[in-house]
């Protein structure tokens, strides 16, 4: 196989295997040019299942391997362990960091002066539908922005910040923000049990509805608060139900409180 091109994908837990099927099956690139170092046999013989060029260590990967890309897809703790034995691809390959709260300084430090992308997919992408926020350091050209963006196309929309502290911002909203939907799933699951529906039904009719509203507000041209005024008619059912949300403490303020928290926890994660 010729070595000069293809993908180094380093670990191979649920984002990175989202990646993975990602680029197969939407991007259209061979699998075998995907060369997947994963420590871990389960997750490892899923990659190779799938039909990525596995291992289990990095001192396994040939010597002539030459890739374009180089994604690190491993718990920020054992950044520090693994990083170096993929310094000799620096300067050549693009590295795409998808390690929460890990900064691009760090990588540097032991990579020097390489093209770096910090970037934030969030739970989506396992099913095409992700959200990614990414900064690119300096040392990344034009070309390379282009190969991170259809890589990480693949799973999902691509959105480049041009200040890496706002990474830690989109990982309060995009990030963290598939919990905190869910969590309104549960609430009006629970709601919908408690006006007497049936528990079944009321998770249909919870999880059907939020899927419903947010593919109408992507597809729409009007704006949220536009397409929530259509629904709500004065002194109707809905209008009752939003004096509720509206009251102190909005669920506005609260959301606002939440991210908030968030924020501030992604970046005690960031200087940790």
């Amino acid at each position: 196989m010729d070595q000069s091109d293809g993908i180094v994908l380093v670990g191979c837990g649920n984002m990175g295997f989202a990646l993975l099927e990602g680029w197969v099956g939407r991007a259209g690139i061979a699998a075998d040019r995907i060369h997947v170092i994963e420590p871990m046999d389960q997750l490892r013989n899923r990659a190779a299942a799938a039909g990525a060029t596995v291992y289990a260590d990095a001192g396994e990967l040939p010597q002539a391997l030459r890739p374009r890309a180089v994604i690190v897809a491993v718990k920020p703790q054992v950044i520090g362990a693994v990083l170096g034995a993929y310094r000799r691809f620096s300067g050549k390959a693009v590295f795409i960091s998808i390690a929460a709260g890990v900064p691009i300084a760090r990588f540097e430090a032991t990579l020097g002066e390489t093209a770096i992308v910090r970037a934030m997919p969030n739970m989506p992408a396992s099913i095409g539908l992700g959200v990614i926020a990414a900064f690119a350091n300096v040392h990344t050209d034009d070309g390379q922005m282009a190969e991170v963006t259809g890589l990480l196309g693949a799973v999902g929309n691509v959105h480049w910040l041009n200040e890496e502290t706002l990474v830690d911002a989109a990982t309060a909203i995009s990030g963290s923000g598939p919990a905190y939907l869910f969590h309104f799933m549960e609430c009006l699951e629970e709601a919908a049990i408690a006006v007497g529906l049936p528990a079944a039904t009321a998770q249909a009719l919870s999880s059907q509805t939020v899927c419903g509203a947010a593919a109408l507000a992507s597809a729409s041209a009007f704006s949220p608060a536009d397409l929530r005024r259509q629904v709500t008619s004065p002194n109707g059912t809905t209008a009752a139900a939003l004096d509720i949300f509206t009251a102190e403490p909005s669920l506005g303020d609260l959301v606002k409180r939440a991210a908030i928290a968030a924020h501030r926890r992604a970046l005690e994660l960031a200087v940790g």
